[in-house]
């Protein structure tokens, strides 16, 4: 497997694979979008389902508040992604702007940027400036450098429309998985928040598992800290919502 796994990694670093890798503009991950998204979904629909059986509330209202919140609240996340998306968006194309505006009209004092900016990595004297004149040559690869070392912002951009649709998606689709033992008239209530209690912390264990097989980190331990995240906050509101039934000694049924 090692052997494999090394043979990979040379052929990933020929030349000819590293100039072609390097052409391609760079992949904006929408992991983050998704898991968000996904982990929000649950937690949403189940613990509302947990709020209503914690209150006594029949099964027709955990439906009717479950769904009325899985869309509700699953808009609202993908407006709210779509608003900061697209203002970091802006802010990118607003500094992009300026130093374009700088290199046009202060091409000196940027070349002197670039200048300080590889002599703190280390260059000097003639490589120095060879270095500042080879990058100043192409204003594009001047602007490029400018926007990754003085701002720290890479070539890929933000797309607000994307990431407002991989959110709501996710959050639907994994958001309507506890609610399905509800529509099971079939099943009594018990059976019913037993079933969705399993649901959920299934799909908290294995959001959590696939956001770390993407990321190569740990699966289990990640499966087991969402599932945790996702149980304290379904407990959170099902205690809350027995305590305020006793408080104000609300009869159902």
């Amino acid at each position: 497997m090692k052997k494999d796994l090394n043979e990979d990694l040379i052929k990933d670093h020929h030349p000819e694979v590293i100039r072609k890798r390097l052409s391609l503009e760079p992949k904006r991950q929408n992991i983050s979008d998704a898991v968000l998204g996904g982990i929000d979904g649950c937690i949403t629909t189940f613990a509302v389902v947990s709020g209503s059986v914690g209150a006594g509330f029949p099964s027709s209202v955990a439906v009717i508040l479950g769904f009325a919140n899985l869309i509700a609240d699953g808009f609202s996340m993908a407006v709210s992604n779509y608003e900061s998306s697209k203002t970091e968006q802006e802010y990118i194309e607003s500094i992009k702007k300026a130093e374009e505006m700088h290199i046009d009209q202060i091409p000196e004092g940027e070349r002197e940027e670039i200048r300080q900016i590889f002599e703190a990595k280390g260059f000097s004297e003639e490589l120095l400036e060879k270095i500042v004149d080879t990058i100043t040559a192409d204003k594009k690869i001047w602007l490029d450098v400018m926007l990754a070392e003085e701002h720290g912002l890479g070539k890929s951009s933000p797309k607000p429309a994307i990431s407002a649709g991989v959110t709501f998606v996710a959050f639907v689709s994994v958001g309507t998985i506890p609610l399905m033992p509800y529509v099971l008239p079939s099943l009594d209530m018990n059976q019913q928040f037993a079933a969705s209690a399993l649901l959920a912390a299934a799909m908290f264990f294995l959001i959590g598992m696939l956001k770390s097989y993407a990321l190569e980190k740990p699966v289990f331990l990640s499966g087991l800290r969402t599932l945790l995240t996702g149980g304290a906050a379904a407990a959170l509101a099902y205690f809350t919502a027995h305590f305020l039934r006793e408080v104000f000694n609300i009869a159902i049924g």
